[in-house]
């Protein structure tokens, strides 16, 4: 069959064209005419034409007409099919896939390997500080003997170094002559169980810990205290230590060569499980073969009080000043044993009692102490050990209590004994609490640090000048001169406050400059006797003050997105205060969009710039918020500006709230926001009003026949939110007539209107009755609650027995409260008196303890449902007892569910539960009926926005 060809031109070359690879065959193709052409067709007899070997056909309609149009097409026409289009995708996904796997996989590795690396710091933290503080002395000792001279160090390590080797001296030869001795004294076997070294800076360190907590703020601790706190402190160092030391000193009797041997093998076992980082299993042989029975407190007491009397021996302090090479050196002890004389104390009488006051020339170095201070319990670098038991969870080596009993048996008995199972909520609870990650706000800390620089002074920082001391008058009047010694005895208390609040800072401070440079920290959780948790580190925690939680913010930030920028702008007219934190959430956002000039300029000069946030009730939190806000607004897309800072949602007087829940009582209810409303209820206010008019017709009476009169027109113009506002609060949790007179007389003292003391007395005595009168009169239902039970801790006492009972998320809660015994023991230093418990009943502290600890179990189990709750919603929660902390984005969803949690709570029948319970455990006790209950639904709580705001 002859082929119709179009011109070409000679010689005849096919067109060029890349080699096909498994090509399907081409589609049919329709046959066309050929075009109109001037030039003839010429036929070519026999062209020899080099094609490449054809693919065989694949389908029964090929056609080598459509061969031969596919291959003269273009070469860029070419393409290759749909199928092999698909598998080459799918090959290159695989392998984008694989790509990422890998890159997961090697980053999977470095956290693991970062994590073995934070692991073993944490461990290496909780077992070896105080060898390295005793390395540290004994390196700054060969320092100073080989180039013959001081090293240049802070005052107070200098104190520590002149006074570390004379202590370590005197107390290794006390441990040598106790070894020596056939009968030796009761403290003997537990000083000889540490080096002389550790033992010594243990002693320094705690002593002056110690004396820089002192509230008093002259620098003096109890005896006793100071002798239980050290002893305290040696034991759980042994404890610790037992199986990371080289030899272990045996006792007279421990010659058995086979027990040596399996003794040196246990030891070698738990080194190589630390090694490999196999901590968990280490930790359970070092439970099994450590000593972990209990020293007790007289053991402690003796070894305590030997040692402190080695102190006193040992560390002295030469004056600088007014030394003359003629003159002697004025060498004196640092510390001296004092006999307090008896004092009245807030209306109290303190006894006579001995305490160890330290010297004027350390007193001045304690602000500078904190940094150079051991502080046990630090936040931890890894999440701490999951709570499984009474005595397992949280850190890992450090002595770690799921409760903090104070020694209470019966407490410690009760939470034994019950089975883990009960406790699945408690555990989980605590276990949310402490993988919440932190990190110090950097830009915070470099304000407070400025301010601090400064003098302080200012943004809720306490001064660091004392205040003046009065001069005495020129004059031998007798009114004149005692109004001047009071007025020098308050100055001298002023002075000595502040200067326990600046220790107190400077402790806070030191944790911060510790813990700045971490990527995160954690705070291990336990809880009081009834159920509240708090962090095991004591210092700077979420839990404390303004300061603490502003230079705090979480470790792992999250986008904003539309519900958290608004929830921001809210916490920040929240923490600015003063009468905003009242207003309705669009009010409180339309002041702060008011104020976004003063924001910026906050953020981006706190210190030098027009400081407007140190106007705020809570500053430095106030601060945080500014510098959040304002990276978000000055972002190209704030939704999207990642935040690290928490938000919190608290109660509206919380304890009111649980009252008002537990009587369904809507009057109660709405006056603390269970109920919805347009706007946040108030009830500081509405108490403070009703106080208002009350006193304002006390003073339109005549003082002849009312006595009150004129006490009521003293007050008349000081009564505000503030000044009811602690003692409503403290109202539910059983604050007394004394407490709350001394809570309204401190708010009038800071007022400063009323400078004559016994007129200051019996205003705030009358303010007092007026506030709990007005306090009564609006919740009668949350009354009646508290006087049921009352009465049933009161019959329950009276068998002498404690109150009990078991909190709605499984905890058994024991009220301690018992009469003590005290007795006498003779110790190297001083006869002391200690406590034990006795066997009595402390009847009235039952009865008036038991509706407030009651209230605080079910907000603490509040807390932890809530807790458990975001946990599983994949929120990182945080809580301060009625407080929740989240993120801002996840604010919206922490309130659904925190109300949701609320109204599950109160669904069970709390009280007569309570009531069942009580039966139980004393059939033969007729307890009254639970409280009547009002129609309030406590549904309506879904509803409420301002319930938690």
């Amino acid at each position: 069959m002859p082929l119709l060809l179009f011109p070409i031109s000679p010689p005849c070359v096919p067109p060029p064209r890349p080699r096909l690879r498994r090509l399907s065959p081409p589609p049919p193709m329709a046959a066309v005419a050929p075009p109109s052409l001037s030039t003839p067709v010429t036929i070519l007899p026999s062209v020899s034409v080099a094609l490449p070997p054809l693919p065989p056909p694949a389908t029964d309609d090929f056609h080598w007409l459509d061969l031969f149009a596919f291959l003269n097409s273009p070469a860029d026409s070419y393409q290759i099919p749909v199928e092999e289009q698909e598998v080459e995708v799918e090959v290159e996904v695989e392998v984008g896939v694989e790509r990422e796997r890998e890159r997961e996989r090697e980053r999977e590795r470095a956290r693991k390997a970062e994590h073995r690396r934070l692991r073993q710091r944490q461990v290496k933290a909780e077992t070896e500080a105080w060898a390295r503080a005793a390395d540290e002395y004994r390196e700054l000792e060969r320092e100073m003997l080989d180039r013959r001279l001081a090293p240049a160090l802070p005052y107070v390590k200098s104190l520590f170094l002149g006074w570390f080797e004379p202590l370590r001296d005197a107390i290794a030869r006390d441990q040598e002559v106790q070894r020596r001795k056939r009968v030796k004294h009761v403290y003997a076997k537990y000083l000889l169980l540490l080096p002389a070294d550790k033992v010594a800076v243990i002693v320094m360190h705690k002593m002056m810990g110690l004396l820089m907590s002192s509230k008093d703020g002259v620098a003096s601790v109890r005896v006793v205290q100071a002798a239980h706190c050290i002893g305290e402190a040696v034991e759980r160092e042994f404890k610790v230590q037992t199986f990371f030391q080289k030899t272990r000193k045996k006792s007279a009797g421990e010659n058995d060569l086979a027990l040596e041997k399996e003794q040196a093998k246990c030891r070698k076992r738990v080194k190589s499980l630390v090694r490999r980082r196999k901590l968990t299993e280490a930790q359970k042989i070092v439970q099994q073969e450590i000593e972990l029975e209990e020293w007790g407190t007289e053991s402690q007491v003796k070894l305590g009080t030997r040692l402190i009397e080695l102190l006193l021996d040992s560390a002295f302090v030469q004056s600088p000043a007014d030394q003359t090479p003629e003159s002697s050196p004025d060498i004196r002890p640092a510390f001296k044993h004092v006999l307090r004389q008896p004092i009245v104390e807030n209306g109290r009488l303190k006894k006579k009692h001995w305490v160890i006051e330290c010297d004027p020339l350390v007193h001045e170095g304690f602000e500078s102490t904190a940094r150079h201070v051991e502080i046990p319990y630090l936040p931890m670098l890894v999440t701490p050990k999951k709570w499984k038991g009474y005595d397992t969870g949280g850190y890992f080596f450090l002595p770690s209590y799921i409760m903090r009993t104070h020694g209470v048996k019966d407490q410690k008995e009760a939470i034994k004994s019950v089975p883990r199972k009960q406790l699945r909520k408690v555990f989980e609870a605590l276990d949310t609490l402490g993988s919440t990650k932190w990190r110090v706000n950097r830009r915070v800390h470099n304000a407070v640090e400025t301010i601090w620089s400064r003098g302080g002074g200012i943004a809720g920082l306490v001064d660091k000048e004392n205040i003046p001391l009065p001069e005495r008058p020129e004059t031998e009047d007798p009114d004149k001169i005692q109004k001047w010694k009071w007025s020098l005895k308050k100055a001298k208390k002023a002075n000595r406050e502040l200067h326990a609040e600046r220790c107190d800072t400077e402790l806070k401070l030191s944790v911060a400059r510790k813990m700045r440079e971490e990527d995160g920290f954690y705070y291990p959780h336990n809880l009081d006797f009834r159920g509240r948790a708090y962090p095991m580190h004591a210092h700077l925690s979420h839990l404390g003050s303004d300061l603490c939680r502003g230079v705090l913010e979480y470790a792992e930030g999250r986008p904003l997105g539309k519900s958290g920028l608004r929830w921001l702008k809210i916490h920040l007219a929240n923490k600015y205060g003063g009468g905003i934190e009242k207003l309705s959430h669009e009010d409180k956002v339309a002041f702060v969009e008011n104020q976004l000039p003063d924001i910026f300029d906050s953020a981006t000069n706190p210190v030098d710039g027009n400081c407007w946030w140190m106007n705020a009730e809570d500053p430095f939190q106030c601060l945080a918020a500014c510098m959040d806000l304002s990276d978000a607004l000055k972002s190209s897309s704030p939704q999207c500006a990642v935040s690290h800072l928490p938000i919190h949602q608290d109660g509206s007087c919380n304890g009111l709230q649980h009252y008002a829940a537990l009587g369904r009582d809507y009057m109660g209810a709405a006056a603390v926001n269970l109920v919805p409303g347009d706007k946040p209820a108030d009830i500081y206010s509405e108490i403070a009003a009703r106080v208002l008019d009350v006193v304002r017709e006390d003073s339109m009476e005549d003082p002849a026949t009312n006595p009150t009169a004129s006490l009521a027109r003293v007050l008349v113009d000081q009564v505000d939110r503030k000044l009811v506002k602690q003692t409503v609060m403290t109202s539910v949790y059983g604050v007394t007539y004394i407490g709350a007179r001394q809570q309204i007389t401190k708010r009038l003292q800071e007022k400063g209107l009323i400078t004559d003391d016994k007129l200051l007395y019996e205003v705030s005595c009358y303010a007092t009755r007026v506030t709990l009168d007005a306090l009564g009169q609006m919740f009668q239902s949350a009354r009646g609650i508290m006087a049921w039970l009352g009465d049933c801790a009161k019959m329950i006492a009276s068998e002498n027995h404690p109150v009990k009972w078991t909190s709605p998320v499984g905890l058994p809660v024991v009220q301690p409260y018992k009469k003590y015994k005290n007795y006498m023991i003779r110790t190297s230093l001083q006869c002391l008196a200690l406590r034990r418990e006795g066997d009595a009943i402390a009847l009235q502290r039952q009865k008036a303890a038991f509706p407030p600890n009651f209230v605080h179990s079910l907000d603490s189990s509040h807390m932890m449902m809530t807790a458990i709750a975001c946990k599983k919603a994949g929120l990182h929660f945080a809580g301060v007892h009625d407080s929740f902390w989240v993120h801002a984005c996840d604010v919206d969803k922490m309130n659904q569910i925190l109300r949701e949690q609320f109204v599950e709570l109160y669904s069970m029948p709390i009280l007569e539960n309570l009531l069942k319970e009580f039966q139980t455990s004393f059939p033969t006790l007729e307890f009254p009926p639970c409280p009547s209950q009002g129609d309030f639904d406590v549904r309506e709580v879904l509803a409420s926005t301002y319930f938690f705001n």
